[in-house]
């Protein structure tokens, strides 16, 4: 079996996944302030952006630091605030759906955001 040339890489990793663990609860308040703008202001451009920037900067990390299942959700969230940027006709009837949506994911995050299965 071939060594490690860094042997502290285990711990170098642990290391780098403890800072993104201690880093999630940021992440999600990043998330519901860009839900409660949408839902205060109303899910006009500048607000859905803020929501799918929040969304799409956890589906591109959470997997590579041991949160796959949050970054799945954050994942497929952020493809249907994707659609309603596209689709700005369809923002007013479909965003009470994304922010529910949203709402289930922050409240399932808060409890176990490492949890292996997503349960609205």
């Amino acid at each position: 079996m071939a060594t490690l040339i860094d042997p502290d890489f285990r711990a170098r990793l642990r290391a780098l996944n403890d800072k993104y663990a201690a880093g999630v609860p940021a992440l999600m308040q990043a998330i519901a302030d860009a839900q409660v703008r949408c839902d205060t202001e109303g899910p006009r451009l500048e607000q859905l952006t803020a929501l799918h920037h929040a969304l799409h900067a956890v589906a591109g990390s959470a997997a590579t630091f041991g949160f796959a299942t949050l970054g799945q959700e954050c994942r497929r969230l952020e493809q249907l605030a994707r659609q309603l940027l596209n689709e700005p006709a369809h923002v007013l009837a479909e965003w009470p759906v994304l922010s529910g949506q949203v709402g289930a994911l922050l409240r399932w995050a808060a409890t176990d955001p490492a949890a292996t299965h997503f349960s609205a």
